[in-house]
């Protein structure tokens, strides 16, 4: 059984260094199962890539990075999405991204994604988020909403991420809204952050998104509030988790991307909530001291 398959979209990352751009490959679902498997598990990755040299090199990447990609699909004359990364002198970025046609949004349309889809639905933890969503037309949620059905009827847990990001969904929060209502019912683990859900749900505090997360029938939540720590529930029962230190942020590219590794990591092998929550943020202030979606792994080291 693979301990973790992530789904989404991984990306061509071009970030600016001085006066010039550095490439490299990203995406916050790929991020998470990138650290997920440096801290040990066994990950597999779903999406749908192209047959140009750049989906080769995120192939290449993810078998570098012990991410399995086998049964992902290779469309011809297809090439990945790319986004370019600006970071202000306070670490804070600003993405700007061409993905209209990536072959990703295609995957639940495709006869080919069959065999990635019987991995999904054989695995102990699904992850995906509200990018993921994002990404897909109406017939590929549908598709999508019943692969995760049968994944947590086969007895997987359903794990999710808000990351809301309006771009992505045409500035129309409305339609977000009504997909992500749809699929919460599905979701056993939550991770969102924040800022994220006062941006679309207008929640006050991190504790009426509990509250609202909750109504949905998620039992597991854990609420990402920056410096201010993580607010959890798990089985009715509240917990803060602050910090454990304060960083200074050089870029906090994937720093909710490496947190969700951290506490999903922590719960595959049957660590407590706040022991998840702790390990998700030692990783995350480990990240968000270097530029870039995925850190060099000797970054890691300790962890």
């Amino acid at each position: 059984m693979t301990d973790l398959v992530s789904i989404g979209e991984c990306m061509v990352e071009l970030s600016r260094r001085g006066d010039g751009m550095s490439l490299g490959y990203g995406g916050d679902t790929f991020n998470t199962a990138v650290y997920a498997a440096r801290l040990g598990l066994d990950v597999a990755y779903a999406t749908a890539l192209g047959d140009d040299p750049y989906s080769q090199a995120i192939a290449d990447l993810a078998a570098g990075e012990k991410v399995g990609m086998a049964g992902v699909p290779r469309l011809a004359g297809r090439v990945p999405g790319l986004y370019v990364i600006e970071t202000d002198a306070k670490g804070e970025r600003r993405f700007y991204y061409w993905r209209d046609s990536a072959p990703a949004r295609s995957l639940f349309e495709l006869a080919e994604a069959e065999a990635l889809i019987a991995r999904i639905e054989s695995a102990a933890i699904v992850y995906f988020s509200g990018i993921t969503l994002s990404l897909y037309a109406p017939p590929g949620l549908e598709r999508f909403a019943q692969v995760l059905a049968r994944a947590k009827a086969a007895g997987a847990a359903i794990a999710f991420d808000g990351n809301y990001r309006p771009r992505g969904w045409g500035g129309d929060p409305a339609r977000a809204r009504q997909v992500f209502g749809r699929f919460l019912p599905l979701v056993d683990i939550i991770m969102p952050t924040f800022d994220d859900e006062q941006a679309l749900w207008g929640d006050a505090t991190p504790q009426d998104t509990i509250a609202r997360l909750a109504d949905h029938g998620i039992g597991e939540i854990a609420v990402k509030d920056g410096t201010n720590g993580a607010f959890l529930r798990r089985s009715g029962v509240d917990g803060h988790v602050p910090v454990p230190e304060a960083v200074s942020p050089v870029d906090t590219t994937a720093a909710g991307d490496s947190f969700n590794a951290g506490y999903l990591a922590a719960r595959r092998r049957d660590r407590s909530n706040v022991e998840a929550a702790l390990q998700g943020h030692r990783l995350a202030a480990r990240v968000i001291t270097h530029r870039g979606a995925i850190i060099p792994s000797e970054a890691m080291a300790g962890l």
